[in-house]
């Protein structure tokens, strides 16, 4: 235990770290010359993801608390706390009740970003009635498809030999259901989506696919701006579920050339296959943690006081510890993901003009309130995506020259707190 928990400990240790890193550049860089923005939303920006950092050091000592309580006394008091014969019955109570506790613990943190932080940036549309909802709602989804996901999974690692196999193939097949049926189910027990009204509009978008190859069951418009001011939209689902969705507040900030160079990046994943790879990539991390669980020595459940053959144990501890193997395996994700966004901007170049996707890049930084500068082991970590400067000079424009020349004019002065 005294092993593992020292493991934990230095991922704990390393989030914070790079946390600080970057928290010390934005505050250094928000006082430095506006990059991309004109300077008081430069300046805005550096603060907004200041304060995010701020709280994101906060939840990682929060975190290991959880993790120290659990593997402590946690685990042990709820087994002996648990008197039902029923092993299934049994397992499924426990993770209910230890996401539970997870869950009230960490809340607070939820409710700081999106009442206080986001609020005071002007991000936050939602209410505390709707903040209620969706929370019984997601709570809900969680008691009737999580409880059912852990009873078959708690089945398989009881009755099948090498259930890690059995498991892991449960568990990627869930995940891509989840997919499947995200944009039709899911989606729509939380937003509204209205099939796009804009003729025209529709029309361009349709051209855009066909020439890439792609079908879509139709392009919706989803009321993003109940919740939330910032921008987006996606292509979700697969096979028949496939959908294009654009958040109601990217069609009110982005001109229709800029929309449609947003799209064509989007293509550009699916022409260059990338859901495809990202799934490949994620049967292999989950095929590798699977294998990793299903070995963990039998002394370790001990030392903490559970039965090491107990379905809740494993699950448990699968919980407890693949946040510390996601942390340092996602590097490479990121980096293949990143290497992906290259190749799709310059298809959305190719296919909706390299000046709108530009102006799009730019618009969607602003709005966003996306801070165009990180330190380079934040990059590494976290950035899914290319840093913005990087992504506007592999399409042919130089910081101090045209994408200068996209800045705004000074308009307002926001002073520091």
């Amino acid at each position: 235990m005294l092993g593992v928990s020292i493991l934990y400990g230095l991922y704990i240790l390393m989030k914070i770290y790079i946390s600080v890193m970057q928290a010390g550049f934005i505050a250094k860089a928000k006082d430095g010359k506006p990059v991309l923005m004109m300077p008081s939303k430069f300046f805005k920006s550096g603060r907004y993801s200041l304060k995010k950092e701020r709280i994101v050091i906060a939840e990682a000592f929060v975190e290991y608390i959880l993790f120290i309580f659990w593997m402590g006394v946690g685990l042990h008091w709820l087994e002996a706390k648990i008197d039902v014969d029923d092993i299934l019955l049994k397992s499924v109570l426990f993770i209910d009740i230890f996401f539970a506790i997870n869950y009230i613990v960490t809340l607070p943190f939820t409710i700081y970003q999106k009442f206080v932080l986001d609020e005071e940036f002007g991000f936050n549309t939602s209410t505390i009635s709707l903040f209620i909802k969706d929370q019984i709602k997601m709570a809900l989804l969680f008691l009737v498809f999580g409880t059912l996901i852990v009873y078959i999974i708690s089945w398989i690692i009881l009755h099948l030999h090498n259930w890690w196999i059995w498991g892991f193939v449960f568990i990627f097949g869930v995940i891509i259901l989840i997919n499947a049926i995200y944009p039709t189910i899911i989606a729509p027990m939380f937003n509204k989506f209205t099939p796009l009204e804009d003729e025209e509009l529709k029309k361009d978008i349709e051209d855009l696919m066909q020439k890439s190859g792609f079908s879509a069951n139709g392009i919706y418009v989803m009321d993003s701006s109940r919740r939330d001011t910032r921008l987006n939209a996606y292509f979700g689902g697969l096979g028949k579920t496939k959908r294009v969705v654009l958040f109601d507040t990217l069609l009110k900030k982005l001109s229709k050339s800029e929309l449609l160079a947003v799209l064509g990046h989007e293509l550009g994943h699916f022409k260059h296959k990338d859901l495809y790879k990202n799934i490949v990539m994620l049967g292999v991390m989950f095929f590798a943690l699977f294998f990793i669980f299903a070995n963990l020595p039998a002394s370790l459940y001990e030392q903490i006081g559970v039965d090491p053959k107990a379905p809740y144990s494993v699950i448990a501890m699968f919980l407890l510890l693949s946040p510390v193997f996601f942390f340092f395996f996602m590097p490479l994700i990121n980096f293949v993901s990143r290497k992906n966004e290259y190749a799709a901007d310059k298809y959305g170049a190719e296919m909706g003009g390299r000046a709108n996707l530009r102006n799009a890049l730019l618009k969607l930084v602003e709005e966003n309130s996306h801070f165009p500068l990180s330190h380079p082991l934040y990059i590494f970590f976290y950035y899914s995506h290319p840093p913005i400067l990087d992504r506007l000079k592999a399409l042919g424009f130089e910081e101090e020259s045209e994408v200068k020349d996209a800045m705004r004019e000074e308009c307002s002065v926001v002073d520091e707190d």
